[in-house]
């Protein structure tokens, strides 16, 4: 059996799908008391998690502004900040001792991506109709069109693998990192470790939540990239 970190999931069971689920229902139920505690009580002058709440927002907003336009951006805040929230609460707590990290599960990542795969799909055809959104796929020259549309096909698949690779891949890093750090030297070294692996955690979660706006942006301003 593959050796692994001592986690206190393992303590119920030491099946490692059974410890990956119980870190997502973790973070899960962070992520929504987060949310509670931040609502509240809602006041004009902020205070306490409704700041944190609102600074959060506001940093998405600034960022995705530019990617889709501010409408789009406010319009799909629902889905992006909680996509933001749960990635970077899934990264952070895998920094823990006795904590594990669903975010180097690929299942877990994987699923994220389908996800963001299947909705800027759905709003991409529910926005434009199924006939002119994959007609775009076709490309601006007729000729081209058997070229194109595989290429595009297969350039849309890459982005569940690039998605999805991408997040277990450097959070898995991370914790063999971390591990590595442990193992040399546990009490002077994971120092400066922990504060790295704390803006890794940031910057994957930030990376998830602009790509997300990225390809909304791709299906949904359709006749903008045609011009």
């Amino acid at each position: 059996m593959e050796n692994r970190l001592f986690t206190f999931a393992g303590l119920i069971n030491h099946n490692h799908d059974f410890i990956i689920a119980f870190y997502i229902a973790l973070t899960a139920l962070i992520a929504l008391l987060f949310a509670k505690l931040a609502t509240r009580r809602l006041e004009v002058v902020p205070g306490g998690m409704q700041n944190i709440a609102e600074i959060f927002i506001s940093g998405i907003l600034f960022f995705a502004k530019d990617a889709i336009g501010e409408k789009l951006a406010r319009k799909y805040i629902p889905l992006t900040a909680t996509i933001a929230l749960i990635v970077f609460i899934s990264n952070i707590i895998g920094i823990i001792p006795g904590f594990e990290s669903p975010s180097s599960s690929w299942s877990f990542t994987l699923v994220l991506a389908l996800i963001v795969f299947f909705y800027y799909h759905f709003e991409g055809i529910r926005e434009h109709g199924f006939v002119h959104y994959f007609g775009h796929f076709m490309g601006p020259v007729k000729w081209l069109a058997p070229l194109m549309f595989p290429v595009e096909i297969i350039s849309h698949l890459s982005r569940i693998i690039s998605l999805s690779f991408r997040l277990f891949g450097n959070v898995k890093g991370d914790d063999i990192f971390l591990l590595v750090m442990l193992m040399l030297a546990p009490w002077v070294a994971p120092l400066p470790a922990f504060a790295i692996l704390t803006f890794m955690a940031f910057l994957q979660a930030f990376i998830f939540m602009i790509l997300t706006y990225v390809y909304l942006a791709g299906a949904l301003l359709i006749d903008e990239e045609q011009h």
